[in-house]
């Protein structure tokens, strides 16, 4: 079966959250929406005949989260990244962010310190303010071709005996890095020798492009048993509304992360989160593997829209995600001057780019995840109001 990604169903009277906001968050309901992180891209037609299928049955009660859909993540984890789960290891999770906050309690100790690498998805440094813990900022440094990297010297210098825990976006949201195997041991090896846990969110690491290859931190010699790891189809295979990942913990810290995870009664989920989360993983490659050009192509237009309007915006090169971090501090606006000229000239709603840090102040980012005919519309708004717009 081909996939082209043309189209898409329209999703305005389906409740979907970046579209029932649009007034509460831009003042306006004449934007086009491409800020949360879901893609308006029809979840695969493969999941949702698992899940038609499953409701056959009339009886949807309380079900364990079958072994046979771990067993098809770790197989596709096998398949496409080389790295190899223990189920044993492997816990059921609604949401990376609940995996997260589960993590920060089972690792450290209120008033510890977490290292948090801005700018950065806004629930990291969220989760470890709600919980009690100190937020360490580490923000990643960017380099004169626009590509961000750790800055380790900055987190030798600010590593105290009270720091705990790292929390790592892998690959990172939102300036699209695909962190390299030596960056990671040198990161992971500073770690080791602080006795600092790592926490690594890699729910983008499906939606990598070119040369570019995920690293699972998992796979870092010398550091498996420091590393729990967040995976899941939510991002993949637009399905964050099924609320199902799950979360690898080593054995060492299994006793600890399962006690703050049966503090927060998990149980297991829903019956058509199951048999979808298992379809996706036996039948998406062919799926997968078209997206990825799909979004890649959208990633090109959008860089020659840029290219056209140089002197006030510049993309910022990505690896992975769907997510464009765009450059806008030439147009010499504040934060809320910059937000509302997207809002005003481009009838765009996107995210400002402060709101992940304030490393992120003159930067907006935008979700290319969407079908050819949605991107056609956003390049041509973000093309007339660059031009027309003061």
């Amino acid at each position: 079966m081909s996939y082209t990604f043309q189209t898409s169903a329209n999703r305005e009277a389906s409740n979907a959250e970046k579209y029932t906001l649009r007034e509460q968050l831009f003042g306006t309901q004449d934007v086009l929406p491409a800020w949360v992180a879901d893609m308006d891209i029809d979840t695969p037609s493969f999941v949702l005949d698992g899940v038609k299928k499953r409701l056959k049955h009339p009886i949807v009660g309380y079900e364990e989260v079958p072994d046979s859909a771990f067993d098809a993540q770790r197989e596709w984890f096998m398949r496409r990244h080389g790295v190899e789960y223990e189920r044993e290891d492997m816990f059921f999770s609604h949401s990376v962010v609940a995996s997260m906050q589960v993590a920060i309690r089972a690792l450290s100790e209120v008033g510890d310190e977490v290292i948090v690498q801005t700018p950065i998805y806004p629930p990291f440094f969220n989760s470890v303010k709600h919980l009690g813990r100190k937020v360490l900022k580490n923000p990643l440094k960017r380099g004169d071709d626009g590509r961000y990297r750790f800055d380790i010297e900055h987190l030798k210098n600010s590593i105290t005996p009270k720091t705990k825990l790292l929390l790592l976006c892998s690959p990172h949201n939102p300036v699209g890095r695909v962190w390299k195997k030596d960056e990671l041991e040198e990161l992971f090896g500073l770690c080791k020798e602080h006795e600092i846990f790592i926490f690594s969110d890699e729910i983008h690491c499906d939606l990598v492009y070119g040369a570019n290859r995920h690293i699972p931190s998992a796979t870092i010699e010398g550091m498996q048993e420091r590393i729990i790891t967040a995976i899941g189809v939510g991002k993949t295979f637009n399905m964050a509304g099924f609320a199902m990942s799950s979360v690898v913990v080593p054995k060492p810290l299994r006793a600890v992360f399962k006690k703050a995870y049966n503090d927060v009664h998990f149980v297991q989920g829903n019956v058509l989160s199951h048999v979808a989360f298992e379809a996706a993983y036996r039948q998406g490659d062919a799926w997968v593997d078209a997206l990825l050009k799909h979004l890649h192509n959208n990633y090109t237009a959008l860089q020659e829209v840029c290219e056209r309007h140089a002197k006030k915006v510049k993309l910022t090169p990505i690896e992975a995600t769907y997510l464009a971090w765009i450059d806008c501090t030439q147009m010499g606006l504040s934060n809320k001057e910059l937000r509302e000229f997207f809002v005003r000239e481009c009838k765009l709603g996107l995210n400002a780019g402060v709101s992940f840090g304030l490393e992120g102040s003159g930067f907006m980012r935008l979700n290319f995840g969407v079908s050819s005919d949605t991107m056609a519309q956003i390049l041509q708004r973000l093309d007339e109001g660059l031009t027309n717009g003061n």
